[in-house]
């Protein structure tokens, strides 16, 4: 999930897309999806081979994301690149990630100066590259913004967004049948969250407040870390300290996690049902050998979605199981939770912390 990620998320009307097989893609020996049998492609998380997968008109998509110095954001550029490569009929250029919004307004520049035929961009801070969208959407370039909405509808042709505040929901209905599944009375639930200055930290807290509602609970302990290792352990012993037991924690990163379990580990404390956020591999390990309930999927698939999204528009298609024949544009993925009943099923989607 997400280092220092500014990820306003409005609860509209949600298309659940099933997640990418993009992270597994780079094993693939064809560029051409049309060769892969539909098998494998499932059993690798992803959908089968639509008509819309066969090569058509050559594209050029330009790539512009963050710097890749977290584990999430690391998932994110390689996944974009790794399904730009299994289309023959697509050329990606990609920019050299970064978190300076300067330089990423610049490289979009040169994506104009260059005529791609679509741009997809998960913008530093989406404020400051509205105008620079907006100028690629009025050059007849359609930009697909992902992750980090633009302040502006008229800045992108198709967004592709997480869903913050979902994540928290699924968090908090979890929690809900733990607390059900084990008949505990006066629980403690405890959070440890994202950096709280942030609107997806805020979104993720308000989704699981609310949730909890549903089975009159409350969160009786919160702290909140910065979305690094060193932050999730410094932070969790603050809270074990403070909460002498806990029935269910959630964490909102899976990267902070790592911290975070490193802390239960040293205290000895695994005691609570803990349920980790964003979907990384080794917290699926975790989920497998028995030390984590669960985690909340923030798909790091977003971008290679986007990639998709913007071929299928630069060659004038729709999505192919919808009767719309154009590609909507909005998306909001789903936050599904996974146990050790599914884990099997998304851990090839997992992202190394």
């Amino acid at each position: 999930m997400s280092a220092s990620l500014s990820r306003p998320t409005k609860r509209v009307a949600v298309l659940a897309i099933a997640l990418s097989s993009a992270l597994v893609a780079a094993g693939c020996t064809s560029n051409d999806p049309a060769t892969t049998p539909a098998a494998s492609t499932q059993q690798t998380g992803g959908n089968a081979a639509s008509d819309n997968d066969a090569p058509g008109d050559k594209v050029v998509i330009g790539f512009s994301g963050p710097a890749a110095d977290h584990g999430w954001l690391a998932a994110v550029n390689n996944s974009a690149q790794a399904e730009a490569k299994k289309y023959s009929d697509v050329e990606l250029k990609s920019a050299e990630g970064t978190n300076d919004a300067s330089l990423q307004i610049s490289q979009i520049e040169t994506f104009i100066n260059d005529k791609v035929d679509a741009i997809v961009l998960l913008p530093t801070d989406g404020a400051a590259l509205t105008e620079v969208a907006t100028k690629a959407m009025q050059a007849g370039i359609p930009v697909i913004n992902v992750d980090r909405e633009f302040s502006s509808p008229f800045a992108a042709r198709a967004t592709v967004l997480g869903d913050n505040y979902g994540m928290g929901v699924s968090a908090g209905t979890y929690a809900c049948k733990i607390v059900k599944d084990k008949n505990l009375t006066n629980p403690v639930i405890a959070e440890i969250a994202g950096i709280d200055a942030l609107p997806l930290t805020q979104d993720r807290s308000k989704g699981f407040a609310d949730a909890l509602k549903a089975c009159n609970q409350t969160v009786d302990n919160r702290v909140a870390a910065e979305f690094t290792v060193e932050s999730g352990e410094k932070q969790a012993s603050n809270l074990l300290q403070a909460a002498p037991k806990i029935d269910v924690l959630w964490n909102h990163d899976d990267d902070q996690g790592v911290g975070v379990m490193a802390a239960l580990d040293q205290a000895n404390r695994h005691e609570m049902a803990f349920i980790g956020g964003a979907g990384s591999a080794n917290a699926m390990r975790w989920i497998q050998e028995g030390k984590m309930e669960a985690t909340v999927i923030y798909p790091p698939t977003q971008a290679a979605d986007g990639i998709k999204l913007a071929r299928l528009i630069a060659q004038n298609k729709g999505l192919s199981d919808l009767v719309q024949v154009e590609v909507p544009n909005r998306i909001v993925l789903n936050a599904p939770v996974v146990t050790r009943e599914n884990v099997e099923q998304y851990l090839p989607l997992g992202f190394e912390s």
